[in-house]
């Protein structure tokens, strides 16, 4: 069998930690073998000029709702998580968590198996689950029917723990107005991820729910109790919380510039802000409109909207947040990369590394969008 040697040059490689420079990519019959010094290395049979662009292993994103024209709701199947898989590989993305909004009891279990099988099939990308719901609050439901959103009970905890052991990562958003405490531990314990969102509870309350395990904050700002001068709501809890992260979509509609430049530079670590999309069936195509339980979103000038002006979800992909990041909120390049890579990754114990050079994805260094990788792979 012939070896084939390819070197990417004349860029910047990101690994999820450091932007490098003066370092070429080396990848033999398909697989990653290190980075070397340009200087003096010598060509390969296949040189690729980058030209300035940035090769990192792809953006990694907890919070897909769809893509390619589809809703994960609309038909959570194996067929749904190749369009959708199709359509953010393009943007760039090679892990995500197909997430399922509020729905019911049949269709969360249908979207547990439909993960479970894709995973098995091999879909690219699709490493877990993230459920948003049905246990929120009312209150902060956003575009969530409120219909469908109800208390957890003893069953909807057994689906739960029991996907827990089929399904290789889980994330659960949910509000304390309808989960105990006592479930949080239940699932942290089986290896879920617990995230608060959609939520009106007040900081003491978010700080319990923190204690009994939750690490996570879906959408921070988003449809949740906000930061007060005495009272500091979920917002302050995620911003105050050592061990709690939080996804952020910056697309400078969901949250204003200076509000994320404040947050970024409050939050306490080691949890970190971290990039999502809140990607809905729009991504990667020119749809305008589409349905989300029989209620139409309009898509206008990057917005997504119910018809009372409600936002629902985003028109958005990482590639874009990363420069909102840099251009809005004047974030170092380095550290948005990283919120859109190794620290969701981390999150969910994801091995964020350049591995196979059909994953590597190319950022172009003037527009900041992905190139395709096609003529290489």
């Amino acid at each position: 069998m012939t070896e084939t040697h390819v070197t990417f040059r004349n860029g910047r490689v990101f690994d999820g930690e450091q932007l490098h420079q003066g370092q070429a990519a080396l990848f033999e019959n398909g697989r990653f073998n290190g980075l070397h010094p340009e200087a003096g290395l010598d060509r390969s049979e296949q040189d690729i000029d980058l030209g300035g662009d940035i090769l990192f292993p792809g953006f990694v994103d907890l919070q897909v709702n769809g893509g390619d024209g589809i809703l994960f709701n609309a038909d959570p199947s194996v067929l749904t998580l190749r369009r959708m898989a199709d359509a953010h590989q393009r943007l760039g993305v090679t892990a995500f968590l197909p997430t399922l909004i509020t729905d019911t009891q049949d269709k969360t279990r249908a979207a547990i198996a439909a993960v479970d099988k894709a995973i098995q099939a091999g879909v690219p990308g699709v490493v877990g689950l993230h459920l948003e719901g049905p246990h929120l609050s009312v209150a902060r439901k956003g575009a969530h029917d409120a219909a469908l959103i109800r208390r957890m009970e003893a069953e909807d905890l057994e689906i739960l723990l029991a996907a827990a052991k089929t399904l290789p990562r889980l994330k659960v958003t949910i509000a304390p107005e309808t989960v105990s405490e006592h479930q949080v531990s239940a699932l942290v314990a089986a290896g879920v991820l617990v995230s608060l969102g959609h939520s009106d509870a007040d900081h003491a309350t978010c700080a319990r729910f923190i204690a009994a395990g939750a690490r996570c904050v879906t959408h921070l700002f988003n449809a949740m109790s906000q930061l007060g001068n005495r009272e500091p709501g979920l917002v302050g809890a995620a911003l105050s919380s050592a061990t709690v992260h939080a996804g952020l979509i910056a697309d400078a509609v969901h949250v204003h510039p200076d509000t994320i430049r404040a947050a970024w530079k409050a939050k306490r670590g080691p949890g970190k802000i971290f990039l999502i999309s809140d990607a809905m069936a729009v991504a990667g195509t020119d749809v305008t409109q589409f349905e989300l339980g029989g209620r139409l979103i309009r898509r206008h000038e990057g917005v997504l909207t119910l018809a009372d002006g409600t936002l629902a979800g985003a028109d958005l992909d990482l590639a874009t947040a990363v420069r909102v990041m840099v251009d809005k909120v004047g974030a170092d390049l380095t550290d948005a990369l990283k919120a859109a890579t190794s620290i969701p990754a981390a999150l969910i114990g994801h091995d964020y590394r350049f591995d196979r050079m059909s994953d590597v994805v190319r950022l172009s260094a003037n527009s900041g969008r992905v190139k395709s990788m096609a003529a290489h792979v």
